[in-house]
């Protein structure tokens, strides 16, 4: 994934599809956004969105624990973050980041909620060469915060 114009990359990190792997995943973006670009709060809000989501692609794009890749990228412009995740794994459409009813009382499942309620705008994009789904996270930060 190429870098948008005029942003900065904080977080350029890939890594293998397994739950494993998602604890260095946690670390290296507390590391990056836990230097003054957000509160604490926020920073572990994010976090745990971007564990959620990733969770999301080993259990649905990849039907399990996988050596395929997920691209994590996180960006930052002015008071915005951008995140990006991608997945090399069969196309999915936009229903996709649509969290289910919240009285379908039942184990699991509630990840799309929490991702909605902490990021501004959920949204998958195009993925280069058409290959595999990228999901977009948006999150505005306050404006004491650059």
């Amino acid at each position: 994934m190429d870098v948008p114009l005029a942003h900065s990359l904080l977080v350029n990190h890939q890594f293998q599809a397994r739950a494993k792997e998602l604890c260095e995943t946690r670390s290296l973006v507390r590391k990056a956004l836990g230097q003054g670009i957000c509160s604490s709060i926020s920073v572990e809000d994010i976090v745990l969105a971007i564990d959620e989501a990733c969770q999301n692609i080993i259990r649905h794009a990849y039907q399990g624990e996988t050596d395929n890749l997920i691209e994590l990228q996180i960006y930052q412009r002015d008071n915005t973050l951008v995140i990006m995740l991608r997945d090399y794994g069969p196309k999915v459409g936009e229903d996709c980041m649509k969290p289910r009813d919240l009285e379908d009382l039942r184990p699991g499942g509630l990840g799309c909620h929490f991702i909605q309620q902490v990021m501004d705008e959920v949204s998958m994009a195009p993925p280069p060469e058409g290959i595999g789904n990228v999901l977009q996270m948006v999150k505005h930060l306050g404006p004491e915060k650059k």
